[in-house]
């Protein structure tokens, strides 16, 4: 391969270099969509003169060998070929950053021959060799994909390093970005050449890309340079790159770091033309980085901060410090309460339009938001969406008040409607029964037309109010026809004794007409309305006999009948025969669908023949095979599914075991191995899981549930205090979720933990 030394050689034109780049075995290798044949193609397209080909090429590149900042075999054996390719002057700053970002991409080379930042060229992918093989059959460890990417990019420092003395800015800045991702590997090399640059650079976003990766590679190096950027004299860019810096650090946060950042609100133009994508939004990154450290001191230093920021007269930086409050929210307990007085002045200041965002996010200080009620409920009162925001904002700050207010307007306020009945995730609804809404949501049910979201939306407000929601019984029957897929639940549990035999006719009706889907629905709202199962099993049988043979076709009408089979019990007797027939073949090769079908197979013949012989083993198969993608939830239903056996599930005990170790499983094998072989579960070392899993926010819920089942007053001193901490820390315990329901459900757990606690 083309020395660096020797890149002025390397024109593009010259047969060396195509000889080069033909010499690799690029079928061979592997990229993001398979093998990299076509690499030296879309090199050669960058190297060329079509501007619009070589834009394509690049495009390609970033595609095929940075997905989405993931790196491969390719990209290794790309980099210096790029590298050539930007010390030749050829869309020298792009190359760079596509270098920086393989770089990024991958980790710092192990130790180990020929592993170590000092390998050097000759030890790249273009030495000829595989630098993870291992020919003579030694037993060393190939090397990943992401340690020969940052090799590679170290190998070819020399060459970056000398781009931060070009002349064009766009390249040192580059350049001195791509240096900053080569880690410990490259900090060496790199370190002493961005200091002497940053000694005499003169370009604020070059000095600020300078201070950025010489602290990512040397930080304690760096802290002084980083604290003596933060004051006055230092330009706009390089002085909220100090700041950052220093948080980044974990310098203490001082006045000057206070003053720095409100001095150039908004911070986000200071960050436009920076070359850290992921960090590009200063006021929140510095806001978290902060929060992260956990302590009171910075906690109050990021609440001041924001205080200040939303009490700014300019509203850019407003709607810079709104969008950081709802992550400050999400993050900590406390940050509701003490944002809500400014929160609610920046909210008044925008006027009716919500230019900055503020009114929106009251909703997500929840009852903290109590004193901007009156606010909500008068933009509530206005037009449009800005008027439905404010209804939405007030469910969550004052959902009794809101109730009213969503009766009055229930067909223009859809946002309100959805935060009214459990938000995107669809959790609880959070608004009590109203009489004026229950008359709202009556009249809505009379006019709703087919498909779209509303039904679900109505019918789980009125499923959540239960019998108090009986005066719906009507319309919900008059609407049954129109979506019979969505109501027959709400029927049933809203349904008053005095109106059973009218709603189990209305659903025996509806078991004989419509899709097969429609009909099952029906009838399992009539069998656990009245008992009544004499529909619903031929209409199973229908729904299994198409699975006959296995192989999950179909797996979630599968899964369905299997589910309301079993909730018959021994009196679906007959549908045995379909129920095992519908099994997947044992040791067939299963994807997740298929495996939650033969879980729910695998309990429906439990639960109606009493016999566990015939689930065990289709569990097991489930149990131990844990490799897959995306199989958390199947492993949780499967150990669900064991514990429901009871001590018949002993043979299992082996692989719930197996499971208490992964935080994502201890609650369900805990629980699993209580029900089925509680003398094998050592109880305080389970205890310990289910907090560390609680801690860590893995399965904070299914955790505490499962302490709280096995028993609080048994913990021991250390647990019980762990368990107290998890209630009253600031730190939300519930760090995902769909936006605005983490600190909903965030609140609930911590209610759960707190009388858990009480109840010892």
């Amino acid at each position: 391969m083309i020395d660096a030394m020797d890149f002025d050689r390397a024109l593009f034109h010259d047969e060396l270099f195509h000889a080069e780049l033909d010499a690799q075995p690029w079928a061979s290798y592997t990229h993001a969509y398979g093998s990299a044949e076509d690499v030296p193609g879309c090199l050669r397209a960058l190297a060329g003169d079509d501007d619009a080909a070589a834009e394509e090429a690049q495009s390609e590149l970033y595609g095929s060998i940075l997905h989405q900042g993931s790196v491969y075999e390719a990209s290794a054996k790309a980099v210096p070929f790029l590298a050539t390719i930007a010390a030749a002057g050829i869309r020298t700053a792009d190359v760079l950053l596509l270098i920086g970002g393989i770089a990024e991409g991958g980790t710092d080379p192990g130790p180990g021959p020929g592993l170590g930042p000092d390998s050097g060229p000759d030890s790249g992918p273009d030495s000829g060799s595989d630098p993870g093989s291992d020919p003579a059959g030694s037993g060393a460890v190939r090397e990943s994909d992401e340690a020969a990417c940052r090799r590679s990019v170290v190998a070819q420092l020399p060459l970056l390093l000398a781009s931060v003395e070009h002349e064009d800015r766009a390249v040192r800045q580059a350049a001195a970005w791509a240096a900053g991702r080569t880690g410990t590997a490259g900090a060496a090399l790199a370190v002493p050449a961005l200091r002497d640059r940053a000694a005499v650079e003169t370009d604020p976003l070059v000095r600020a890309e300078l201070l950025t990766s010489l602290v990512e590679l040397d930080p304690e190096g760096s802290a002084s340079a980083a604290a003596a950027a933060v004051g006055p004299d230092s330009p706009p860019e390089l002085r909220i790159a100090a700041v950052m810096a220093c948080a980044d650090i974990g310098l203490p946060w001082t006045r000057d770091h206070h003053e720095a950042v409100l001095d150039l609100l908004p911070l986000d133009r200071l960050a436009a033309d920076r070359y850290d994508h992921s960090r590009n939004e200063p006021l929140h990154d510095i806001c978290l980085t902060l929060l992260d450290r956990d302590t009171e001191a910075d906690r109050e230093a990021v609440f001041a901060l924001l205080d200040a920021a939303l009490r700014s007269a300019d509203p850019e930086a407003r709607t810079e410090a709104v969008w950081v409050v709802t992550t400050a929210c999400e993050l900590s307990r406390s940050a509701p309460a003490r944002l809500a007085p400014a929160l609610i002045s920046a909210a008044a200041e925008d006027g009716p339009d919500d230019e900055t965002g503020a009114l929106s996010a009251l909703g997500r200080l929840g009852p903290s938001g109590a004193p901007a009620a009156d606010l909500l409920a008068a933009r509530a009162a206005g037009d449009g969406d800005t008027a439905d925001r404010a209804l939405e904002a007030l469910v969550a700050v004052d959902p009794v008040r809101a109730a009213s207010l969503l009766a009055r307007d229930l067909e223009r306020r859809p946002r309100a409607l959805q935060a009214a009945s459990g938000g995107l995730a669809e959790s609880l609804p959070v608004v009590p029964y109203d009489p004026e809404l229950l008359a709202a949501v009556r009249r809505r049910l009379a006019t709703m037309e087919p498909g779209g979201t509303t039904p679900f939306r109505l019918t789980a407000l009125l499923a959540s109010w239960g019998r108090d929601a009986s005066d719906a019984v009507p319309e919900l029957l008059a609407a049954l026809p129109a979506h019979p897929r969505v109501l027959p639940k709400a029927l049933v549990a809203v349904c008053p004794p005095a109106r059973r035999a009218e709603v189990a006719d209305a659903l025996r009706a509806r078991t004989g007409t419509g899709p097969a889907g429609e009909r099952i629905e029906a009838a399992r709202a009539l069998h656990e309305l009245a008992g009544d199962h004499g529909p619903l099993l031929p209409l199973l049988a229908e729904r299994l006999a198409g699975s006959a043979g296995g192989g999950g076709g179909s797996a979630e009408p599968i899964r369905e009948a299997a589910e309301a089979a079993a909730a018959v019990g021994p009196a679906a007797a007959s549908l045995v025969p379909a129920l095992r027939a519908a099994l997947n073949s044992p040791g067939a090769e299963r994807n997740n669908p298929q495996m939650d079908d033969d879980i729910a197979l695998a309990v429906a013949l439990h639960r109606i023949t009493g016999d566990a012989a015939e689930a065990v083993p289709v569990l097991a198969g489930v149990l131990g095979d844990r490799d897959g993608l995306w199989r958390r939830w199947t492993l949780v239903r499967a150990a669900a599914a064991a514990g429901s056996l009871g001590p018949a599930a002993r043979p299992l005990v082996p692989v719930l075991k197996a499971l208490l170790a992964d935080p994502r499983q201890t609650p369900s094998a805990a629980l699993a191995l209580r029900a089925v072989a509680p003398d094998d579960l050592d109880a305080g070392h389970a205890a310990g899981l289910l907090l560390a899993a609680a801690e860590a926010g893995t399965a904070p819920f299914e955790a505490v549930d499962a302490l709280v089942a096995f028993g609080t007053d048994t913990l021991s001193d250390e647990h019980r205090a762990r368990l107290e901490e998890l209630g009253e820390r600031d730190r939300r315990v519930v760090r995902s979720g769909l936006d605005g329901t983490v600190e909903i459900g965030d609140e609930r757990l911590r209610a759960r933990v707190r009388a858990a606690v009480k109840d010892e």
